[in-house]
């Protein structure tokens, strides 16, 4: 079955056209139906508008509240029906209403719950793994729930950590394996194969 995506981003939305690949190319069985930036410069915005894609920026800076914020965001998301959405570089807290509950994910550049949580994304996810002295790291998937990288695993895929990784080169590696990844888990989604049971999820064989 096609789905219909919603794709939320913050920046340069590298991964979003990652999605809109895949999806042009049968990798994903869906479309992209809309596209939502956090900040109006993001360059994401751009990608949409070349593809053809409704897009628009809700500015999370504008509004007082994370609830007033998520409230303008859904509005612009809901009239398009998506059934899945997809964070792509999404840099804000949302309020995940009801209706959207297992039908939200993000990516993560760690292997969660090692060092996940609130600040930690991007270079500063790769900068505390080497200092730490972990071997590996990796990419995860995960269903959005009310809190940052606490939502149910969905995927995890492992990238080693060499001796003499800077976190620029750290993060080279574990940006291909999220490209790789993130759409087979959106896919998995498109079949119908992902079942939530409490904090577990299930892929279920075809």
């Amino acid at each position: 079955m096609s789905i219909k995506i919603a794709i939320l981003i913050s920046g340069s939305g590298t991964t979003l056209q990652n999605i809109i690949d895949c999806c042009a190319s049968g990798a994903i069985d869906g479309e992209v139906v809309k596209v939502v930036a956090s900040r109006a410069d993001a360059y994401g915005l751009t990608r949409a508008e070349n593809s053809g894609i409704p897009n628009v920026a809700v500015v999370r800076k504008d509004f007082d509240t994370a609830d007033a914020f998520s409230e303008a965001l859904w509005s612009e998301v809901d009239p398009h029906e998506p059934d899945l959405i997809v964070l792509a570089g999404f840099m804000s807290l949302l309020n995940v209403p009801s209706r959207y509950e297992g039908r939200i994910m993000n990516v993560h550049p760690a292997l969660i719950p090692a060092f996940c949580g609130q600040g930690m994304y991007g270079h500063h996810v790769h900068k505390a793994v080497l200092e730490y002295g972990a071997k590996l790291s990796g990419v995860t998937v995960h269903f959005v729930n009310a809190e940052y990288d606490n939502g149910p695993i969905i995927m995890q895929s492992t990238v080693e950590v060499k001796e003499d990784d800077t976190p620029d080169t750290l993060a080279e590696r574990v940006q291909a394996e999220e490209r790789a990844i993130y759409p087979k888990a959106v896919q998995l989604f498109a079949e119908g194969r992902l079942k939530l049971d409490g904090r577990i999820v299930r892929i279920v064989a075809k």
